[in-house]
Parts: structure tokens; C-alpha cells; sequence
């Protein structure tokens, strides 16, 4: 029998020998939950077990300790007995499945590359205008992020960039900034270079749809006064002249 199947079988044998001393039988639910931590400096231990009957929690067991802890009072003449024993071992033996089989996903997952997730976005910051091009979610860390003008390198020293961050889930961050001239964003493009690319990536800041249409609409309202002040100033020249009775050298005309 594995050791999968070990502590329900345990338990439901000392379930049996304390509903036997003067009871009715009746059934009962048995259940256990197991949690595990990727780092020990969580806060939480690197693996956990708690065991329930019928909602009540009546074994705990972790890495720490490394022995399953009485929780019911109706256990208490049990924890000490041959059955309670040989629970503890097999929850060590959960302990110790988690902790190979964690680490073995893990070092297969740092094995391979996995290529950054590439984007650009705008930010205006007292009255400076900065473009950023974020690498993300990328495996190795090591990376290159720069920024392009007219397809030609800007000087590092002219970027704010940040370290190479990890996520906590084995890939890695970073960001690189550059203060731009207004209405000049697209003469910039930025290009990415990691392992997991076979060639270096571009990006470049593209305009959101309702910034678009913020400004086309800001440029028609523009025009509209424009013309607007234009036919009431025209109407005004043609009207003192016409009060004069004076001619010009020209002639004005109206179009509808």
C-alpha cells in the first residue's frame, strides 16, 4: 500500500476503536489538506498537513516539527500509540514527496527559456514626457533593453532603468525610461535582446484609440472656432465699410 493511501487508512482504524466505546456507529468524513510554501522566509512553513473529521481538526503535522500534533481531545490517549506513529511517518513521507517533487519542477522550469513579454507606454510627469518599454515575465535574467532614435542607439546615460527584478515565480522584470521631446514618441522604438529570442525584439508606443480620437476631436472643435471668429470679424469690416459707402481695391466675397 503507498503511503498515499497510509493515513486514511490509519485513521479510520482509530475513528472505529473511539466510536466502538459505547456509541451507535454512524459515518463519518475524513479529509486532509496539504499546503507547501516556495520560500521558507514567507512565513509559513515549507509544508503543512491537516487532517479533519467531520469538520474538526484532529491532526496537524509541518516541516518544522516534523511529527503529527494531536488537535481533538478524543485523541489525546491515541497520539502516543503504535497507530499514531505510524501516521506521523507517513505524513513525513508527503513532507518529503513535496519538497523533491517541488524542486524538481522548479529546476525544470529555470531550464528553460522563456522570452520577455515586450510593451511600451507613455507617462507625463511634471510636464516632462517619458516613454517606457517594460521587459517582463522572462527566464534567464540576463537581458538587454535599449532605447532607439531613428533607428540608431541612444546613450545609456540619457536612460533611467531599473535592476533586473525576479518575480518570485522564477522569471525576472525590468523597465528602461526615457524623457522624449512631445509629438516626437514615434521616432523611438525600443529593442530587446535575451536568450529566448532568436532575434532582438522592437516596440514602440502606440497611441491608444481614445487618445486618437481625443485629439481629432480637440483639432475640429479648433477649427470650428476659428472659423467661426474669422466670419464674425469678416462680417464686421464688411459692415463698416458698407456704412462709409466706401470701395476698395477689392472685392469680398462669402462662400456658403
Amino acid at each position: 500500500m503507498g503511503p498515499r493511501a497510509r493515513p486514511a487508512l490509519l485513521f479510520l482504524i482509530l475513528l472505529r476503536t473511539v466510536a466502538t466505546q459505547g456509541r451507535p456507529p454512524r459515518s463519518h468524513s475524513l479529509r486532509y489538506l496539504f499546503m507547501g510554501a516556495s520560500e521558507p522566509d514567507l512565513g509559513l512553513p515549507l509544508f503543512e498537513a491537516l487532517g479533519y473529521v467531520d469538520d474538526q481538526l484532529f491532526v496537524a503535522y509541518n516541516h518544522e516539527s516534523r511529527r503529527a500534533e494531536s488537535r481533538a481531545q478524543w485523541v489525546l490517549g491515541g497520539a502516543t500509540s503504535q497507530l499514531w506513529l505510524q501516521l506521523s511517518q507517513s505524513l513525513k513521507g508527503w513532507d518529503h514527496m513535496f519538497i523533491v517533487d517541488f524542486w524538481t519542477i522548479m529546476d525544470n522550469h529555470n531550464h528553460s527559456k522563456v522570452p520577455p513579454l515586450v510593451k511600451v507606454t507613455h507617462h507625463v510627469a511634471s510636464a516632462v514626457t517619458f516613454l517606457r518599454c517594460q521587459a517582463l515575465n522572462f527566464y534567464p535574467q540576463n537581458i538587454t533593453v535599449r532605447w532607439l532614435k531613428d533607428r540608431q542607439p541612444v546613450d545609456a546615460k540619457d536612460a533611467e532603468s531599473e535592476d533586473v527584478l525576479p518575480n518570485g515565480d522564477g522569471t525576472y522584470q525590468t523597465w528602461v525610461a526615457l524623457a522624449v521631446t512631445p509629438g516626437e514618441e514615434q521616432r523611438y522604438t525600443c529593442q530587446v535582446e535575451h536568450p529566448g529570442l532568436d532575434q532582438p525584439l522592437t516596440a514602440t508606443w502606440e497611441p491608444s484609440l481614445s487618445n486618437t480620437l481625443a485629439i481629432g476631436v480637440i483639432s475640429v472643435i479648433a477649427v470650428c472656432v476659428i472659423i467661426f471668429f474669422t466670419g464674425i470679424l469678416f462680417r464686421i469690416l464688411r459692415r463698416r465699410q458698407a456704412s462709409r459707402g466706401a470701395t476698395g481695391d477689392y472685392v469680398l466675397a462669402e462662400c456658403e
